[in-house]
């Protein structure tokens, strides 16, 4: 088995030493580098190739939010996990627009922060359904008018499956419960949430989960 090659970027040294006791005993994650601040993630990053960088929000310098930026415009960009002591706030929010696959609290126990790498390093998002619907319901309130209309236009690429699809993912259904609720297979699924990526040109499926929102494809389905 491949071990998960993880980056770590903190501006606390306590935290990355905690980090890195925790994650260095698992046998099937390897720490192939440390960063006090995003400023430096980008050339660490060429160095180490890590297929996953746990990143602090909030840093002095650069913060992870522009690290994570600058991350996700690399053609062979790492998957990123957002280390945040916030359950829902404005910035938190623009790194998963950014493109990180999810966030996790710096209270969260340590099985399920190990969970979380496994699981982006997997391919799948890290946000439960409940933690989206809080998520959604903190970002109503910022230029919901303005992010609605941006976010119609490009819902028009999709056809009326992907349409489908997408609301799905935006309810936080899993691959199979998809699947059982849409009547097709798996596999289809899987090619549907790739051609939605691919058309609306985003990272991962909590992207797709964010834009659905911001279209109101949520609501105007209704309870379906």
């Amino acid at each position: 088995m491949t071990a998960i090659r993880l980056l770590l970027v903190d501006d606390d040294p306590l935290v990355r030493a905690g980090l890195s006791f925790m994650m260095g005993g698992a046998d099937d994650i390897e720490i192939v580098g440390e960063a006090a601040d995003g400023g430096e993630v980008e050339a660490l990053v060429d160095r180490t190739r890590p297929d996953v960088v746990l990143m602090d929000i909030r840093m002095p310098t650069v913060d992870g939010l522009a690290a994570t930026e600058a991350l996700r415009r690399r053609e062979d960009a790492p998957q990123v996990v957002v280390l945040t002591t916030f359950h829902a706030d404005e910035q938190v929010l623009r790194a998963l627009r950014a493109g990180a696959a999810g966030f996790v609290l710096k209270d969260t126990p340590p099985a399920e922060i190990l969970a979380a790498v496994r699981r982006v390093a997997a391919g799948d998002p890290v946000l439960s359904p409940a933690v989206t619907r809080q998520l959604m319901a903190h970002a109503a309130g910022t230029a919901a008018d303005t992010r609605r209309t941006r976010a119609r236009e490009r819902i028009t690429a999709l056809n009326d499956r992907e349409r489908e699809v997408a609301v799905a993912v935006g309810r936080g259904l899993a691959n199979a419960e998809i699947a059982a609720r849409l009547f097709m297979s798996v596999a289809t699924v899987k090619t549907h949430v790739s051609r939605i990526l691919a058309k609306l040109g985003l990272n991962n499926r909590v992207q797709i989960a964010l834009l659905a929102h911001d279209a109101g494809l949520l609501e105007d389905a209704g309870g379906r």
